[in-house]
């Protein structure tokens, strides 16, 4: 029985340390609500890829850059997950894109575009950069809503 515990314990040794615990969750937080609000716009405008889609893809992206900074990865060592992450991201976002077999133009670049600015928005607020990752989102709304408008 003792064994167990002393593994269960080894297993949750992260939360021995509270203000990193804290750091991660602000950091997710960030990353699911910024991507939410990207999420909530291709939503609003009838596009497929909504809400869940941006949130889990910023979150993923940001328990990507979370998780081996806390494993004490180098920052100088980030670029290859960031180098994986990015090729990673590229498959989904080509999953969006469609050319329906009775059109001359291609279909939902825009929204592989905000999957991909989401992505982005997650490795920034997962890096601990929140003011970069709202800035990043406030244009990507700027451009998503107020072009869009513009084009009408």
């Amino acid at each position: 029985m003792n064994d167990i515990i002393r593994t269960l314990g080894s297993e949750f040794s992260d939360l021995a340390n509270a203000a990193e615990a804290v750091r991660a969750v602000v950091r997710m937080t960030v990353s699911i609500v910024l991507g939410g609000l990207l999420g909530y716009e291709r939503e609003s405008s009838g596009k497929s890829a909504g809400v869940r889609t941006h949130m889990l893809v910023a979150l993923g992206a940001c328990v990507f850059v979370v998780v081996p900074l806390q494993a004490g990865v180098q920052l100088a060592d980030m670029s290859r997950v960031l180098q994986g992450l990015t090729s990673g991201i590229g498959f989904l976002c080509a999953g969006a894109i469609l050319k329906p077999d009775n059109e001359t133009h291609v279909r939902g670049l825009t929204t592989a575009a905000s999957i991909w600015i989401a992505a982005a928005i997650g490795v920034a607020a997962g890096m601990g950069h929140a003011v970069t990752a709202i800035v990043a989102t406030a244009f990507a709304l700027i451009v998503l809503r107020i072009l869009q408008m513009s084009k009408k």
